[in-house]
């Protein structure tokens, strides 16, 4: 073989080789780094103690005919303990209350329905405290057979003075 041949394979596998390596360092895309949003902060925890006292509260059917409100009075104490909701007509139905965060979970019942009449229902309720309101969500479950025997409710709240 010739000596220019074997410069000219010589320097072509070189060429060759190096066009087929890996760089050591990846290329950076900073277009999408820079254009990324910051996480949302975690909500802030919620003491019992910040929602102890009277609250008016109101739940309204989230769909359907019937928008009708049910009114009632929450009882909070400081704890999980001696937590009420009270409806107009004086009944008053204990709640075992769930902290976790900056919700709190109620679960009452069974309890005579106060939208339903000669129904009883089961209530789970999620709330957080926004704005000063105890706001969230309620699924009623009643004590009947057929597609409406769940229902959905938002629920607010002010603290009575």
């Amino acid at each position: 073989m010739h000596r220019i041949t074997r410069v000219v394979l010589l320097g072509s596998t070189i060429l060759l080789v190096a066009a087929c390596a890996k760089s050591e360092t990846p290329a950076t895309d900073t277009t999408t780094a820079a254009m990324a949003p910051a996480p949302a902060p975690a909500p802030a925890p919620l003491s019992l103690a910040d929602v102890a006292g009277k609250w008016q509260m109101t739940n309204v059917p989230m769909s359907g005919t019937d928008t009708s409100p049910t009114n009632f009075v929450l009882t909070a104490t400081a704890d999980t303990t001696g937590w009420v909701m009270e409806f107009p007509n004086g009944l008053k139905v204990p709640l075992t209350v769930h902290h976790l965060g900056d919700s709190i979970h109620t679960i009452a019942g069974p309890f005579a329905s106060q939208l339903r009449k000669s129904t009883k229902v089961r209530t789970e309720s999620t709330m957080r405290l926004q704005d000063g309101k105890l706001v969230g969500t309620t699924t009623a479950r009643y004590d009947t057979k057929g597609a409406d025997s769940v229902l959905q409710l938002r629920g607010s709240g002010t603290r009575m003075p």
